[in-house]
C-alpha cells in the first residue's frame, strides 16, 4: 500500500522520508551529546568507543545494503531501458509494415473495399476510387455502390468465401470484375468486417466469349457439314444407285461377249466410285466426330466367316486363297460394334488381297494378351512393306510409296480410318511385314462375352482316329489342318496324289478331304480310290470349280464343301454317319431356303427418282414378286390406304426418305397412326436411303421403319433382306 502511495505520491513520499531520516539523525546526536556532558552521566570513553564502532559498523551495514540495491535497481532499470528500445523499434516495424501494406493496397491493380456490418464503407483504395470516380474522403463513411450491369455466376467456398462476376459500368465502358468477400477483423477490439477484393478479368471474359462463340460457330459448320455429307452422300448414292443397279440387270441379258466386258467395266467402275465415296464419307465422319459405336451382342465366327465369303469371290478371281479360324477357345458371342469391327477388317482383308499376287490370306481369330481381349489377326503372302513406310502408311491420304499408288490405286485412307476406329474401340492395330515376303496385321479389341448363349455346333470327336487332308500347300490347307488336330484327329496332310494313293492302305481312315485345286483327273482318281480306305470322302471346291463339275466326279464322294470353309459344315459333315453313296451338299449360301413365297409378295414402292423406280420394278420382278410405285410420299399413303380398305393389303412398303410432298418419314408416321388400334396384322416398311449418318437411321426407327437399305441398292442384299422379313428383326444392309 506504501509502494502504492508513493507511486501516485513521489513528491510528498519524498518529504515524509526525508522529515523522518533528519529528526532521527537530529534526535540521536543531540540525546548523545547532551548525555555525554552531563556531570551524572558517568562518560566511560571505552563505552563510547565501542558504541561508536558499533554504530559505524551498522552504517556501513546499511550503506552496502544500499549500493547493492541501487545496483539491482541500475540492472532493472537497464533492462527496461533496453525493452523499452525494443518496444520502439517493433513499434517502429510495425508503423513501416502497416505504411507499406497501406501503399500496397493502394498500389494494388485489383479493387479492394471493406465495409462494416452496417454496409459502410471503412476503407477503399485508389482502383477503386479511381473505377468509382469518386475520391476517398466521400466514400468512406458512405453506401456507395457500383453501377452493375450484368450478374455473373457465383459460388461459395468451403472457407465461407464468397466467389462472384459482375459486369460494372464505368468511365471506359462495361467492365467485367471477379469478386471475392470475405469477412475480416482488423482490429481485436471491433467486429469483423466485409472485405471485397475484385479483379479486372475483361479481356479473360471477352476471350472465353470468343472461344465460346468460335466453338458454336465451328458446332454449327459441323451440323452444316453433316447436312451436306447426308446430301451430297444422298445425291451421289441416288445415280449411282442407278448405274451399279442397271448395270446389274443388263449383265442379265443376253449380250455379246464385247458388250459384257463393257458392262462388266460399267459395274466395276461404279463400285470403285461407290468404295471411294464411302471411304471419303467415313473419313470426313471421324473428322467431324460423328463416329458413335453401337454395342450389341455378335457371334464371333458368323462375322469373321461372313467376311471371308464375302471377299472369296474377288480373291477366286485372282487365284487367291482365304480361310479364317477362329479359336474355340473364344465365347461364342461377344458384345461390341459388329459393324465397325466389319469394316475394320474388310479393309484389312480387302487390302491384303489387292497386294497379293500369288498364294493367299488367312483371317486368323484367338484370344489376346489381356482378358476379355480378342486378337483379329490378317495375314497374306503379298508385296510387303518395307520398314520406314510401316507408320506412314497409317496416315491420312498415304501409301507405301509412289509406285505402290500408281499400281495399285486407292486413296489412302482405309488404314487411316481403321486405325482411328479401333482406338474408338479402345483397341490397338499393329503392323509386321517383310518385303516380298507379306504382311500381318493384328487387331486386339477388348470384347466382353456376352450373357445370351449362342447355339453352337457340336465339334465332331476324332479322339485316335486317322483323317487325311489332300491339298496343295496353301494357307487354307494349313487351318483346316489345325481345326483338325483341334478336334483330335490324327491328321496327315498331303500335297502329292502319288503320294496319298501310296498311304491309303496303310491304315483305316476316318475321312478324306480331297481339293478340287489338284486337278480335275487327280481329283476323280482320288476319290474313286479312297472308297474302299475311308468311311467318308469329302470334296473341297470353289463356287467356280463346283460349276464346272462333271456328274461322274462326285461318285465316290459322301459330301462336299464350298470354300472357303465354314467351321460348322466341316463339323456337320464329318460327324454324319451314313452309308449312302449320295453326297451331301454343306454350303450355307446355297443351301438357303427361298424365304418367299412362290407366288411371291405385294410390295408397295415409293420413290421419286424414275431410274431407281424403274430399277426397283425390275429387281422385284425377276425376284417374283408384285410390285406397285409410287413417286411421292402422298401417292403411297393413298396407296396404302386403298389397298388396305380393298382388303388387299401390302405385304411390305419400300419407302425412300428424300421425296417431294410427304417425305418417307412423315408418309411411315402417318401409317403407323393409322394402323394404331384398327389393324392386327402390322405392315412392314423398310426405308430405301442414301443417307448414312446414324441419326438418319435412328429417326427410320422412330418413325416406326423396321429397317433400312442403303443406296446403291444391291439385289443380293435386297433378296436377304426379303427373307429376313419374316423374322421380324430390324433389317440393315
Amino acid at each position: 500500500m506504501f509502494r502504492r502511495f508513493a507511486r501516485r505520491f513521489p513528491w510528498l513520499s519524498f518529504a515524509i522520508r526525508s522529515f523522518v531520516m533528519f529528526s532521527a539523525a537530529f534526535g540521536g546526536a543531540y540525546g548523545f551529546i547532551s548525555a555525554a556532558a552531563s556531570p551524572t552521566s558517568g562518560y566511560d570513553p571505552h563505552a563510547f568507543a565501542i558504541g561508536a564502532s558499533f554504530l559505524f559498523a551498522v552504517a556501513c551495514v546499511a550503506l552496502v545494503s544500499m549500493s547493492i540495491r541501487m545496483r539491482f535497481l541500475h540492472k532493472r532499470m537497464c533492462k527496461v531501458s533496453a525493452l523499452n528500445e525494443a518496444l520502439v523499434d517493433r513499434n517502429w516495424e510495425l508503423k513501416e509494415a502497416e505504411e507499406r501494406a497501406r501503399h500496397l493496397f493502394e498500389a494494388q491493380d485489383d479493387l479492394i473495399v471493406i465495409r462494416d456490418q452496417d454496409g459502410r464503407i471503412t476503407y477503399v483504395n485508389d482502383a477503386y476510387c479511381t473505377l468509382a470516380e469518386t475520391p476517398r474522403d466521400a466514400l468512406v463513411g458512405s453506401h456507395f455502390e457500383l453501377k452493375v450491369l450484368e450478374q455473373g455466376d457465383s459460388a461459395n467456398e468451403s472457407n465461407g468465401t464468397s466467389i462472384h462476376d459482375q459486369c460494372i459500368a464505368a468511365a471506359t465502358g462495361p467492365r467485367w470484375i471477379a469478386w471475392r468477400e470475405g469477412m475480416v477483423r482488423i482490429d481485436a477490439n471491433r467486429p469483423a468486417e466485409l472485405q471485397s477484393v475484385g479483379r479486372d478479368v475483361t479481356d479473360r471474359t471477352e476471350t472465353e466469349r470468343a472461344l465460346s462463340d468460335a466453338r458454336d460457330n465451328a458446332n454449327a459448320a459441323n451440323r452444316a457439314k453433316s447436312r451436306f455429307l447426308a446430301m451430297a452422300s444422298h445425291e451421289i448414292r441416288t445415280p449411282l444407285n442407278g448405274i451399279l443397279g442397271m448395270s446389274g440387270l443388263l449383265l442379265d441379258t443376253q449380250l455379246s461377249p464385247e458388250q459384257t466386258t463393257y458392262a462388266r467395266a460399267v459395274k466395276t467402275s461404279g463400285e470403285s466410285l461407290l468404295s471411294l465415296i464411302e471411304e471419303l464419307l467415313d473419313y470426313s465422319k471421324i473428322e467431324a466426330g460423328k463416329i458413335d459405336l453401337d454395342y450389341r451382342p455378335f457371334a464371333l465366327s458368323s462375322l469373321i466367316e461372313d467376311i471371308t465369303e464375302l471377299l472369296a469371290p474377288r480373291a477366286q478371281a485372282r487365284d487367291l486363297e482365304i480361310a479364317a479360324y477362329i479359336d474355340e477357345r473364344l465365347p461364342l458371342e461377344v458384345i461390341g460394334d459388329a459393324a465397325r469391327l466389319r469394316q475394320v477388317l474388310l479393309n484389312l482383308a480387302g487390302n491384303a488381297i489387292k497386294f497379293t499376287s500369288t498364294g493367299g490370306v488367312a483371317l486368323i481369330v484367338e484370344p489376346g494378351i489381356w482378358p476379355n481381349e480378342v486378337s483379329f489377326i490378317v495375314r497374306d503372302t503379298g508385296i510387303g512393306i518395307a520398314p520406314d513406310a510401316q507408320q506412314r502408311i497409317f496416315r491420312e491420304f498415304e501409301q507405301a510409296d509412289e509406285r505402290t499408288a500408281r499400281n495399285f490405286g486407292g486413296t489412302g485412307l482405309g488404314l487411316s480410318i481403321s486405325e482411328r476406329i479401333v482406338k474408338r474401340m479402345n483397341g490397338r492395330i499393329a503392323l509386321q511385314s517383310q518385303p516380298g515376303v507379306g504382311s500381318t496385321f493384328e487387331v486386339a479389341i477388348p470384347l466382353v462375352a456376352s450373357n445370351d448363349r449362342a447355339e453352337a455346333f457340336v465339334p465332331p470327336d476324332l479322339s485316335g482316329q486317322s483323317v487325311m487332308l489332300v491339298a496343295p500347300q496353301s494357307i487354307e490347307a494349313s487351318l483346316i489342318a489345325r481345326r483338325l488336330e483341334r478336334w483330335g484327329a490324327q491328321t496327315c496332310m498331303v500335297s502329292d496324289t502319288d503320294v496319298a494313293l501310296a498311304l491309303l492302305p496303310q491304315r483305316p481312315w476316318r475321312a478324306v478331304l480331297i481339293d478340287r485345286a489338284l486337278g480335275a483327273s487327280e481329283f476323280e482318281r482320288l476319290s474313286e480310290r479312297a472308297v474302299s480306305h475311308a468311311t467318308q470322302r469329302i470334296g473341297l471346291f470353289t463356287p467356280a470349280m463346283r460349276h464346272e463339275l462333271q456328274p461322274t466326279a462326285t461318285e465316290g464322294l459322301t459330301g462336299y464343301l464350298i470354300k472357303p470353309l465354314r467351321a460348322a459344315s466341316l463339323a456337320k459333315l464329318l460327324g454324319l454317319q451314313t452309308d449312302d453313296p449320295a453326297p451331301v451338299m454343306e454350303d450355307a449360301a446355297l443351301a438357303s431356303n427361298d424365304a418367299t413365297a412362290s407366288d411371291g409378295l405385294s410390295i408397295l414402292v415409293a420413290e421419286d427418282n424414275e431410274i431407281n423406280a424403274l430399277l426397283m420394278r425390275s429387281l422385284l420382278t425377276r425376284l417374283g414378286h408384285r410390285t406397285v410405285v409410287t413417286t411421292n410420299g402422298e401417292q403411297a399413303l393413298e396407296s396404302w390406304m386403298a389397298s388396305d380398305a380393298a382388303g388387299t393389303p401390302f405385304d411390305l412398303v419400300l419407302m425412300d426418305i428424300q421425296m417431294p410432298k410427304l417425305d418417307g418419314i412423315a408418309a411411315a408416321k402417318r401409317i403407323r397412326a393409322l394402323e394404331a388400334g384398327q389393324r392386327v396384322r402390322r405392315t412392314p416398311i423398310l426405308a430405301l436411303t442414301a443417307n448414312t449418318l446414324v441419326e438418319d437411321r435412328y429417326a427410320c426407327f422412330e418413325a416406326g421403319m423396321d429397317g433400312f437399305l442403303l443406296k446403291p441398292l444391291d439385289r443380293d442384299k435386297l433378296e436377304e433382306a426379303l427373307k429376313h422379313l419374316a423374322a421380324g428383326r430390324h433389317i440393315a444392309a
